[in-house]
């Protein structure tokens, strides 16, 4: 299992997260976005820039991902395409989509982006919290302790 960031709109306090995780248990981890960004040096952690533009750094990720890799995002489109491909998909806050959670989460967001777009005000996501941060950390170590038994 590799893991794949959507490092563009990843919260640095989650990104830290996984560069501990990435050391501790020696999983190849990669971070695509269409700008530069800091990450440790690590021979398990590696960086891909990818050209501004919509949704490359998306495309960068469906393309060299494989079924099993974990990918993190908050990409609702994007995780359901990976879903479909076979792989993982954790969001920052620490929910797993899965093939039964991710048509509902589509039909979530393309109706709030309806909302949006005829002028209603349906306000962001809350800011992350301690307990989403504690969620993605154990849901993160658990899918690594998984993959480790396999």
């Amino acid at each position: 299992m590799n893991i794949w960031v959507d490092a563009d709109a990843c919260p640095v306090v989650i990104k830290e997260i996984i560069f501990r995780a990435a050391e501790r248990t020696g999983t190849l981890t990669t971070l695509v976005a269409n700008h530069a960004m800091r990450v440790p040096p690590s021979k398990h952690i590696k960086f891909i820039r990818v050209s501004s533009g919509f949704d490359v750094a998306d495309n960068e990720i469906v393309k060299r991902s494989a079924a099993n890799d974990l990918v993190i995002t908050a990409d609702i489109p994007l995780a359901a395409e990976l879903v479909e491909k076979g792989c993982l998909a954790l969001n920052p806050r620490g929910e797993l989509y899965t093939e039964s959670n991710i048509r509902a989460r589509l039909n979530m967001r393309d109706f709030m982006d309806t909302l949006r777009s005829s002028g209603v005000e349906t306000g962001g996501a809350p800011p992350l919290s301690q307990a989403d941060r504690q969620a993605f950390a154990n849901n993160l170590d658990k899918l690594l302790a998984k993959q480790a038994r396999s």
